[in-house]
């Protein structure tokens, strides 16, 4: 079943009203007809079964069916503090997080980035990164749509990081997994979550020593990862945890 977003301006009663280019989607593209059933999702992470019930210029009306109360996101809400990677990985990144529940993207410029972006190439960029998070949570059947954020420095993610419950840093030089088992173990549903990755070439040392003391730095095991996968790893650890 296809999944669409909507702003809650567009939910019309007992209908919804569907326009631009999800409209061209569904109309031209998909070729779908009256009577299919499609997903819709508001603002405010509401989700509808609903029925395709008639074609005008440039709109799709879609009739509510059923409220999901069930949902598909996650209690807690992760930030993903991703290092730039060399050429499309960041893609890649957006994607995989996105469909396993992230909540943020956050591009960090970081020492020993390859990529650097800047002011006009940074939009350009994120405005493409945006789309690649929104056609993922149509796959994943999310009720929002992450937001990528334009790239920011290391030090404007540390200052972000201190408003979170809890901040992982995946890194290279750590050994063993019990502490990672134990702080995983230890997060509470509804608390907030950060995760830093660095780069192709790591974290610097003095990223590193910068650090506060209440981020957690930790161990994905005796293998070292690539930046588009230790993400996901930690990620897939806090599902396995957390997730209903």
């Amino acid at each position: 079943m296809y999944q669409f977003f909507v702003e809650n301006s567009q939910i019309l009663g007992e209908k919804i009203e569907i326009s631009g280019a999800d409209y061209n989607h569904i109309a031209n593209v998909l070729r779908m007809k009256a009577g299919e059933k499609i997903r819709i999702s508001d603002e405010d992470g509401r989700s509808y079964l609903c029925e395709i019930d008639s074609f005008e210029e440039n709109y799709v009306y879609a009739k509510i069916l059923e409220f999901d109360g069930l949902g598909t996101e996650l209690e807690n809400k992760i930030y993903l503090f991703q290092g730039l990677p060399k050429g499309d990985k960041m893609e890649t990144v957006i994607q995989k997080s996105v469909e396993l529940g992230v909540f943020r993207v956050i591009p960090v410029a970081m020492k020993h980035c390859v990529m650097k972006l800047d002011a006009k190439r940074a939009e350009n960029k994120t405005r493409r990164w945006n789309a690649i998070s929104e056609s993922a949570a149509k796959q994943a059947k999310r009720t929002m749509i992450p937001e990528v954020s334009a790239p920011v420095s290391y030090q404007e993610a540390l200052e972000l990081a201190k408003e979170l419950d809890v901040v992982l840093v995946p890194y290279e030089n750590e050994r063993g997994m019990d502490y990672t088992r134990e702080t995983i173990s230890a997060i509470k549903p509804g608390q907030s979550i950060g995760i830093f990755i660095g780069p192709e070439g790591g974290f610097a040392d003095e990223e590193i020593n910068a650090l506060g003391s209440d981020m957690h730095k930790i161990s994905l095991g005796r293998r070292i990862l690539r930046t588009e996968t230790a993400g996901m790893a930690t990620l897939a650890m806090i599902i396995y945890a957390l997730d209903c």
